[in-house]
């Protein structure tokens, strides 16, 4: 018995099957009977299951797609096109259910507070130096470590706004020649996407467990600074040690500040350092009139 559109064997022995062929995107097709009509148009490849990045059809409606060697005729083509209708329909609520949920980032996303603070793009302008100055610290001549003191930089990110500032002075009593130095550091953050407010203390809670045989961290919460602020204070375990180190955090909205003071002292030099206290007092004090002065 011969199939409608099929060469006869003349030999009468069966023909192996043909294999599918795939098209360009990995979908099989239906091979085409041998001595088809050579001007019917191809196949319609199978629609892809529902899936992660894929489009299927709406749920509960199969996929439809013409009769096979139809060639897309006129009753093929409604029920193609119903179906493709249904899946656009489902694409439509889709897209309609982000917008309303904020998938598209509508309104719920949240909104940066940035508590009034402006970006600039040299932080030294807006560093209070005064309050050094009056304890007879100098920042004059050239940073050992580069070349020009202060030194700055900056960088403007949609997510992230940053800000550094670099200044070595010396203290009072110390010679050009001398090895005695204040290095402060100060740096500051325009967090844009993202709240820092539930990391902000274990950053800082995280130096009491740096601790070594010769020195230990002491971390404080500390008030009229900001939403919060915390100072981290080394404390020496050796008696040679001669240096003083201190860091403040501030948090203020969605900025934070943070301000370091290194200080060393040469043994032989007539300066004379300043304890953990006095350090904390001028950076506390140099800080509220920098972070004025970052409001504009």
């Amino acid at each position: 018995m011969s199939i409608p559109g099929e060469t006869p064997n003349p030999y009468g022995q069966p023909q192996p099957p043909q294999q599918p062929q795939h098209s360009a995107y990995g979908v099989p097709q239906q091979p085409q009977p041998q001595g088809a009509n050579p001007y019917a148009q191809p196949t319609m490849p199978a629609m892809p299951m529902a899936g992660y990045g894929q489009l299927g059809a709406p749920t509960g409606i199969p996929p439809v797609m013409p009769p096979n060697g139809s060639g897309g005729g006129p009753a093929g083509a409604k029920v193609w096109l119903w179906g493709l209708g249904g899946a656009l329909v489902a694409s439509a609520v889709w897209a309609g259910a982000l917008l309303a949920t904020g998938g598209f980032g509508g309104d719920d996303e949240p909104k940066a507070d940035l508590a009034g603070y402006t970006y600039t793009d040299d932080l030294c302008d807006p560093t209070d130096t005064k309050t050094f100055e009056d304890e007879g610290y100098k920042a004059d001549g050239e940073d050992s470590r580069s070349s020009s003191n202060p030194a700055h930089s900056s960088s403007q990110d949609p997510a992230l706004d940053s800000m550094d500032c670099n200044i070595t002075f010396k203290p009072d009593g110390a010679s050009s020649g001398d090895y005695s130095e204040l290095r402060f550091y100060t740096s500051a953050l325009l967090h844009k996407k993202t709240d820092p407010q539930p990391e902000f203390e274990a950053n800082y809670r995280a130096y009491e467990d740096r601790k070594s045989s010769s020195y230990g961290y002491d971390v404080k919460a500390v008030g009229g600074l900001g939403d919060e602020a915390y100072v981290v204070t080394q404390t020496n375990e050796s008696s040679s040690s001669s240096g003083t180190y201190v860091i403040l955090g501030i948090r203020d909205g969605w900025m934070t500040y943070q301000s370091t003071w290194s200080e060393y002292v040469s043994s032989s030099s007539d300066a004379k350092g300043k304890t953990n206290d006095e350090a904390i007092d001028l950076l506390k004090k140099s800080a509220k009139a920098t972070l004025q002065k970052m409001k504009g």
